[in-house]
Order: structure tokens, then C-alpha cells, then sequence
């Protein structure tokens, strides 16, 4: 196995979409070198390539599907671990009106019902149709 590479002040070097990927923002290093890729991962409100080296301390604001994420470099993370360790390996500083913001659209986006008056009719509705329309 060959041996890790080392930055001159002894720290290993460990790339942004595989570190991405190890602390579980992305389900694969692919989709997270593509958000990468397409600007998608900011490193000082610039754009951060996915080959760029993590240091500890390092602030990053990434887009997902699901969230915004702004997030601070506690640990480096070689490989993908289970949730509760990976979370660990970072600080979410996503800033508090963002996180309302989301809370907002999940409570409002699906009660689970059919609003009223919108879409197909129900089959009582189309029968009292049907029986208004042949009078």
C-alpha cells in the first residue's frame, strides 16, 4: 500500500470531493466532484475545485439537493464512516435563517391530503356531475 502523501507541515493532504463524500454531504465522491465541477462548493466565495487539499479549519459553503450547507473543517476524514462519526469531522455554521427557511418549506410542502377544489374530481363528485348534467 503506498504511503500517504504529506504537506510540508506534516499534515496529510486529503481532497475537497473526497472529503465531501467521506462526512456524507454526497452519496458518492462522483456526485460530489460534479457539484465541484459545477460550482455548486464555494472556498472563500469562490469557486473550489474538487482536487483542492482540506485543511482543518477550512470554511465551505455547499449546495445540495436538500439544503445550503456552510460548514467548518474540525477532522480530516479518509474514508467514509458511519453519520455519527463523520459528523465529528465538522461544524455546520449554516446560518439560522436558512434553516428556517427550510423548516418553512418541508411544513408547508406536503400535508399529505388532497386540496379541495384542485385537480381530478372524486368519484362522488363525478357521479353528482354526471347526474346534474342528464337533468
Amino acid at each position: 500500500m503506498p504511503a500517504k502523501a504529506r504537506l510540508p507541515d506534516g499534515q496529510e493532504k486529503l481532497r475537497l470531493d473526497k472529503y465531501l463524500w467521506s462526512i456524507r454531504l454526497f452519496k458518492t465522491r462522483s456526485l460530489a466532484a460534479a457539484a465541484c465541477d459545477s460550482g455548486k462548493v464555494k472556498y472563500d466565495g469562490s469557486q473550489a475545485k474538487a482536487s483542492k487539499n482540506v485543511n482543518i479549519g477550512d470554511e465551505y459553503e455547499v449546495k445540495t439537493e436538500a439544503k445550503r450547507w456552510r460548514i467548518k473543517v474540525t477532522g480530516l476524514l479518509e474514508k467514509r464512516a458511519a453519520a455519527s462519526e463523520a459528523i465529528k469531522n465538522y461544524i455546520d455554521i449554516t446560518p439560522e435563517e436558512e434553516i428556517q427557511r427550510l423548516q418553512y418549506q418541508a411544513a408547508s410542502f406536503h400535508t399529505g391530503k388532497r386540496q379541495s377544489k384542485i385537480g381530478r374530481p372524486t368519484k362522488k363528485e363525478r357521479r353528482d356531475l354526471d347526474e346534474f348534467q342528464d337533468n
